[in-house]
């Protein structure tokens, strides 16, 4: 047993990922274009949430969408129909992006004059927190019909992103959803995250996550 050889390959491909995303972000950065990495589980409105957020900031920030789904083009479709630049990226199978498929992406997109690019994740809780995608920020979506437990399940993907959309208020009165426990939850895993509550329906709550989006692009 002592002869044989063992590779951490986890370790590495982690190492090597977190070293292209942190290239591709100085690149951003030095391009003055702001990447953020949306997530979520299926069905939490992520694509909802971006249609009714690009159309709060049409004619002031000019804006691309990268869809990740491991097939399908569904999302990329309503999302092309609001009139900005967007791309369908297929994952072959795998549950995530990682910084090198993030930035083939960018490259097939276009960035030469956006402001803003979001990058779609693909919807689940575990993957996508693993994998630095070199975004500008990491931001996520829970929907009230999930329930207020995620963040005791999925620690880590709260864990990694920098703010937190509760989507779905509008469903609040139909659902045993404790508020003010996902705060307590989220908080004490994640102390300086910024938590707004949402709703893509109504519209409720996009003046401040636009107002974050604008103050973050600008910075």
């Amino acid at each position: 047993m002592s002869n044989i050889k063992v590779i951490e390959i986890k370790k590495s491909v982690f190492e090597n990922n977190d070293a292209e995303a942190e290239k591709l972000r100085e690149k951003l950065k030095k391009k003055g274009v702001f990447l953020l990495n949306l997530m979520s589980s299926p069905g939490s409105g992520k694509t909802s949430v971006l249609v009714r957020t690009i159309k709060k900031l049409h004619g002031e920030i000019k804006t691309g969408i990268m869809e990740a789904d491991i097939d399908s083009a569904v999302d990329a479709e309503t999302i092309a129909a609001t009139g900005v630049k967007t791309i369908q990226i297929h994952t072959g199978g795998m549950c995530h992006l990682d910084a090198g498929m993030t930035e083939k992406g960018l490259a097939e997109l276009g960035i030469a004059d956006l402001d803003l690019v979001v990058l779609e994740n693909v919807g689940n809780l575990v993957c996508p927190a693993e994998f630095d995608t070199g975004a500008s920020k990491n931001a996520m979506i829970l929907s009230v019909p999930e329930g207020d437990d995620k963040p005791l399940k999925y620690p880590l993907m709260f864990s990694t992103v920098d703010i937190l959309l509760i989507n779905k208020i509008d469903c609040l009165p139909y659902f045993d959803f404790d508020m003010d426990a996902v705060y307590k939850r989220v908080r004490k895993i994640n102390p300086g995250i910024e938590i707004i509550e949402v709703s893509a329906k109504t519209g409720e709550g996009f003046e401040k996550w636009t107002d974050w989006l604008r103050k973050n692009i600008k910075a």
